[in-house]
């Protein structure tokens, strides 16, 4: 079984929903020029690709390619050029920061404090982030309400006050059209339009970010549950979508649990 087959289950008001994301995208790009897409390479961001190429809408795309990626998701850079025909921006880690990084810290610090975790997704996609939105008014994501908790509340548009390493301050707009979609809806909309996607996805990675701190999940287990599996669940992003401490908005950073106490053996799950 592959993910279309376990997946595809539109809701009763896919189509709806599709027409929602198109408009939403169509007014982003009138209002909010000029704009890029971050994609991940998961499932949601190859549909926002497709929504993008499908109707038109003039975007930038990037990926932020942190030196950590499975090999199937840097391959997908490559097969998503070659399916839609266009160039996708990717954004390294500054290598000597990096460098000294790993050299400080070791390849596996993340597994070792809250805080080393945090600064490795710094360096490798914060500060890249940063470089990317540079000179852009807005950005698309593929966040939906349905991923995890600490995502329920994600609007379709979304503004924020950042200030940059250089202490300039500006408005940032994120838009996120899949913002009502469902798992479903997105795996439905890919078998329809045959879009490329991840193989991990197959392999029951839900949700694929770095290699180190990706693994499998079981059928049940929440969505977001094979990311950072060894802290709590509050603490379950990088950065890109929470707060400039690593928190959401109003809560207090999330205790970190030691890895000895948890498993880092990714889990393959075999439906019967």
């Amino acid at each position: 079984m592959n993910a279309i087959s376990l997946y595809a289950k539109p809701s009763a008001d896919f189509d709806a929903k599709v027409a929602e994301s198109v408009a939403l995208l169509q007014r982003a790009v009138r209002d909010y020029a000029p704009i890029t897409q971050a994609s991940s390479l998961g499932a949601e961001d190859m549909v926002v690709t497709d929504l993008l190429q499908r109707h038109h809408v003039q975007s930038s795309i990037f990926v932020l390619e942190t030196g950590k990626l499975h090999p199937e998701t840097v391959a997908l850079i490559d097969r998503l050029e070659s399916h839609y025909g266009r160039e996708v921006d990717r954004y390294y880690p500054n290598p000597a920061a990096a460098a000294a990084f790993v050299a400080e810290n070791g390849e596996e610090a993340m597994y070792r404090s809250l805080g080393l975790r945090k600064s490795c997704c710094d360096i490798r996609k914060m500060e890249p982030l940063e470089r990317a939105l540079a000179g852009k008014r807005a950005w698309i994501t593929g966040l939906r309400r349905e991923q995890s908790g600490a995502r329920a509340e994600v609007e379709f548009i979304e503004h924020s006050q950042v200030t940059d390493r250089n202490g300039v301050e500006s408005t940032r707009t994120k838009i996120n059209p899949l913002a009502r979609w469902t798992w479903g809806d997105v795996w439905h909309y890919i078998a329809t339009n045959k879009v490329p996607y991840n193989p991990l996805h197959d392999q029951f990675f839900p949700s694929i970010g770095c290699a180190p701190c990706t693994r499998a999940v079981t059928l049940g287990e929440d969505f977001r549950s094979g990311r950072w599996w060894w802290e709590q669940e509050s603490a379950k992003e990088c950065g890109l979508h929470v707060a400039a401490d690593g928190t959401h908005e109003g809560e207090e950073p999330a205790a970190f649990e030691p890895l000895s106490a948890v498993s880092v053996i990714p889990i393959r799950a075999i439906p019967n």
